[in-house]
This record gives structure tokens, C-alpha cells and sequence, in this order.
């Protein structure tokens, strides 16, 4: 491996089908522009669906992504190949602060993106703080393995789910008898996507699914007038390319206190990632890992600052890298550029808020079920043993706390279910490890 900063990029040998491209390795121009867009089409699902879920601008959500991507790219020195999006971890905490009702834009965004920008500022310093020890000692990963083990980490992972199973039950059941049918019309396609489909189009099942649900929608409302109709006209009437609608942060201590234990969760996202690659790879990627947290802080931030959701390594991707076994980091660069362009275009905006609302509130059940099995397939994995009393009560608290979202009032400060759970989940495990 290259000793500077950026790897020296060799021309692969992709003559062979199945071989793999390695992060140091790229592909021919044409075939980076390819591999460019088909990692978008794979983020493009959840990455439009948070910030619509939020009342964010999707195309704000679209454009700090491709540009987060591009920070990300460079605090690791294009070593980790990783494409970041809009965090569903967030969806809670923003809800919970803003009072958003789940109709069009969220008019106390604000708060919402200075609690945003507050996080990424809080999984920055980890992110300083890991790669300190990296340089130091060569390692980094083990005190967060310690202070945040998997019980941890899969608890809190299923509590932002959990927590949102209120907002997700009330956005399915609508306004109407028919708004509830379309809600659940659209859980039976996601899921049908999932289960009978192979291959890209079972990866990208929030996209698929989404579009089906739609057509199927417009078949009943627009052609049977049996609910509100899909109105197409403000895609008609908006520019091809223009400025999105960017948002000015507001810094509220209670809404911090509640945003900010999201940092939690992107640390574990993050380093379950860059442990993904490095066995996918062969490659040692642990020595990049603070400067990764960093990189996903600092975007987080940045997306704040302007509108934007906070972001993540995104799976979706991983799983594109997986099927694909092209890991050059290039490829992510071309998919940025690409994401930077239908940021800045109003038609694509208008046509992603013709989203019917009952489609919406579907698809908020299928996700905010996945995040919390997502948690709980951290237990899976990493084989938790819940004979052990220790990992039980943690688990338990943990949840009960944040799927009752049991909130503590400190005099002005708030500090609402996720973050109380997030919190005490680490102290109650710190404090029980002690009775080993």
C-alpha cells in the first residue's frame, strides 16, 4: 500500500469476470461512470425517504450526500470505499424536537439542524480521540468495543426504532379508510419486493417498492377517484436545474440533548462498515477508522449547517460492493458527482414530493421496523449471550427506557427516551461490568 496520503490508482484487470477491485484499484472511465450510478440508484430509496419523513428538502438530502461522500473521501485519503446518506437515526429525535405533524416541509427545522450539527460535532471528537489512538498505539477500535459492546449498541439500535412505532402506526392509518388500505398496499409491495425478487432489484426493495406502491396508488386515486389524486403539475412547472431550499440552523440545549446520543449509533454504523470492507477486501482497514468517524462527522455538520439531514455509511452500498466485488474508491467520487447534480435540480425535487402521503406512512412502518431489527440483528451476529444477567438487565432497561421514551427533566435541559436509554445503557453496562 501506497506510504502517501492518496493511494496511486492502478488500472485493474477486470478482464476476468467475479475478480476483485481493490479501494487502490480503478476501472476504465466508462465503466467508473457506470459503477458511479448505480451506487446512486442504490442510495437513492432511503436517502430521498429520511428527509421526506423529517420534512426536509430532498434535494437539500441528495446534494449534502453526494458532497459528504466527497469529505468522507477525503479525511480517509480515498483508502475506505463508503457513500454516506441521510441517517435514519435521526428520524426520532428530529420528530420529537420539531413536533413535525408528517405534511410537507417541517417549519421548525431549525432546531432540528443545529441538535444535527451538535452530534456531528460529538462524533467528531470520538472520531479525534480513536484516531489519536491510532497513531499512538496503532489501535483504536478495542476502547469502543469496551465502552460499547454489541448489547449496547443492538439495544440502542432497536430503541430509535422503537421509539418511532407511534409516529410510523399514526402516519399508516391516514385520514380515511382508504388512506389506511393504500398504507398497508404499500407494506405488502416493499415486502413482496423482498421476499419474491432477486438479485438489484430485491437490494434496492425501498425504491422498487416505493414506485410500485405509487402506481398502484395513482391506478385507485387517479384513475378511480377513490382517494386524494396524484398531482403532477408542480413537476411541470419547475426548472430543470436551480438552488434547493437551504435551511439556517437554530441551537436549542433540549434539543441537543436529545439528537445528540445519535452519535452512538453512527459510531457503531461506521465501524461496522469498515470492518464489513476489510473482511470483504483482505485489506487492514482499522488504521482508517478514526479518520472515517471524522469524516462522517464533519459532513454531518456541514449537511446541517445548510438543511440537510445528518449521514451515514450507507448499507445499501456495501451491498452493491458485495455483489459487484468493486471496492475502488473512485467509483464513490463519480457516484458524488453524480448525487451533487440531481441535487440542484427542482423538477427532480417536485417530482419526489408527489409521494402520496399514505405511501409514506407505509413505507414508515416497513423502515422504522427495520431499524429496530437492525439493533437486534446486532445481537444475532455478534452472538450476545443473554444467559448472562449482565447483557439481559442492559438489554431490558435499555429498551423499555427508550420504546416508553422516558425523559429527564435536569432544570431547562431535556433529555428525551433515545438519549436516556442511549446513555443509560453505556453507564448500566460500565457499572454491572464492575461485578464480574
Amino acid at each position: 500500500m501506497s506510504n502517501s496520503y492518496f493511494p496511486r490508482w492502478r488500472l485493474a484487470d477486470d478482464s476476468e469476470p467475479g475478480v476483485i477491485i481493490a479501494p487502490d484499484e480503478r476501472l476504465s472511465w466508462p465503466k467508473n461512470v457506470a459503477m458511479g450510478a448505480q451506487h446512486v440508484v442504490a442510495m437513492f430509496g432511503s436517502t430521498v425517504l429520511a428527509p421526506l419523513l423529517m420534512g426536509f428538502d430532498p434535494n437539500v438530502a441528495i446534494l449534502m450526500s453526494g458532497i459528504g461522500t466527497l469529505i468522507f473521501f477525503l479525511f480517509v485519503g480515498g483508502r475506505v470505499p463508503s457513500y454516506l446518506g441521510s441517517s435514519f437515526a435521526f428520524i426520532g429525535g428530529v420528530i420529537a424536537v420539531t413536533g413535525y405533524a408528517g405534511a410537507g416541509p417541517n417549519a421548525n427545522i431549525g432546531v432540528a439542524l443545529g441538535a444535527i450539527i451538535a452530534c456531528g460535532l460529538a462524533y467528531t471528537l470520538i472520531g479525534l480521540v480513536v484516531w489519536f489512538v491510532n497513531a499512538r498505539a496503532g489501535g483504536g477500535a478495542n476502547w469502543i468495543d469496551t465502552l460499547m459492546p454489541p448489547v449496547v449498541t443492538g439495544a440502542v439500535g432497536a430503541v430509535i426504532g422503537l421509539n418511532l412505532a407511534p409516529i410510523a402506526a399514526k402516519g399508516a392509518m391516514g385520514a380515511s379508510g382508504f388512506d389506511s388500505v393504500m398504507a398497508m398496499v404499500t407494506i405488502l409491495c416493499v415486502g413482496g419486493i423482498a421476499v419474491f425478487t432477486k438479485g438489484m432489484v430485491q437490494r434496492l426493495l425501498i425504491l422498487v417498492g416505493m414506485i410500485l406502491a405509487c402506481v398502484v396508488y395513482g391506478i385507485f386515486a387517479n384513475g378511480l377517484g377513490l382517494g386524494k389524486p396524484i398531482d403532477f403539475s408542480a413537476v411541470s412547472a419547475a426548472a430543470w436545474f436551480g438552488l434547493p431550499h437551504f435551511a439556517a440552523p437554530v441551537f436549542k440545549a433540549e434539543a441537543m440533548g436529545l439528537i445528540v446520543p445519535v452519535a452512538i449509533i453512527l459510531v457503531a454504523e461506521n465501524l461496522g462498515h469498515v470492518k464489513a470492507v476489510s473482511a470483504m477486501t483482505g485489506q487492514d482497514l482499522d488504521r482508517y477508522l478514526g479518520r472515517a468517524f471524522v469524516g462522517d462527522g464533519v459532513a454531518t455538520m456541514v449537511s446541517g449547517a445548510v438543511g440537510g439531514t445528518g449521514v451515514t455509511t450507507y448499507a445499501e452500498n456495501i451491498g452493491v460492493m458485495a455483489v459487484t466485488r468493486i471496492y475502488s474508491t473512485l467509483v464513490f467520487v463519480v457516484a458524488a458527482v453524480i448525487a451533487i447534480v440531481l441535487g440542484f435540480s427542482p423538477k427532480f425535487g417536485a417530482l419526489i414530493q408527489t409521494i402520496p402521503a399514505p405511501v409514506l406512512g407505509g413505507m414508515s412502518v416497513v423502515v422504522f421496523g427495520l431499524i429496530a431489527i437492525a439493533g437486534a440483528r446486532i445481537w444475532v451476529v455478534n452472538q450476545v449471550d443473554f444467559s448472562d444477567n449482565r447483557n439481559l438487565i442492559v438489554a431490558a432497561v435499555t429498551l423499555v427506557l427508550g420504546a416508553g421514551d422516558f425523559t429527564v427533566k435536569l432544570g431547562t435541559f431535556t433529555l428525551g427516551g433515545i438519549g436516556t436509554a442511549t446513555f443509560g445503557a453505556i453507564i448500566l453496562y460500565a457499572l454491572l461490568r464492575r461485578r464480574k
